[in-house]
């Protein structure tokens, strides 16, 4: 019984340091933003497709912030080109706006950390009105790739983590 509950706890501390991994966003960083025209499903949906779309563009590994700004530079033509088609075959009649810059971000909480609302060098798109829920990550340095390559991993890993505890109990 001693032993199940030293492998429990370790188990739970384990679980503890991954779930409060930090990530240093530094004075250098670029934040991505993506906002919905509203919450309605359709502008939702619509606020994913255009984050899966830009994925390839946009989550990059760089080894710096000039070279992500020059990614994002040398692709914001592709970029609009991707959207406009994207809501044309989906038949989507909202209007899109780019900005990269300085843009104000609202106060976020970025894998169990605050960030305080300011004036962030990011790429934002908002979509319509700009009313509805937003994407947000970190392009650099590049969480926005970790976090999507990491996504089907992390929830088989939260699984297995599941499994294992139910083995030991």
């Amino acid at each position: 019984m001693m032993k199940k509950i030293i492998i429990f706890l370790s188990i739970i501390v384990l679980m503890y340091l991954i779930v409060n991994n930090e990530y240093n966003i530094t004075e250098d960083s670029i934040r991505f933003r993506v906002v919905a025209n509203s919450n309605s499903i359709e502008d939702i949906a619509m606020k994913e497709k255009v984050v899966t779309e830009l994925s390839s563009i946009l989550f990059t590994k760089t080894n710096s912030s000039d070279e992500t700004e020059k990614n994002i530079y040398d692709n914001l033509k592709k970029i609009e080109d991707k959207i406009n088609n994207l809501f044309e075959s989906n038949n989507y009649d909202k209007s899109f706006n780019i900005s990269y810059g300085l843009n104000k971000i609202p106060q976020k909480y970025y894998k169990g950390k605050k960030y305080e609302e300011g004036l962030y060098k990011s790429l934002v798109i908002e979509i319509g009105e700009g009313k509805g829920n937003n994407y947000f990550c970190i392009l650099y340095p590049s969480l926005c790739l970790l976090d999507y390559e990491n996504k089907d991993e992390n929830s088989k890993y939260n699984i297995r983590i599941i499994e294992v505890i139910k083995k030991i109990f």
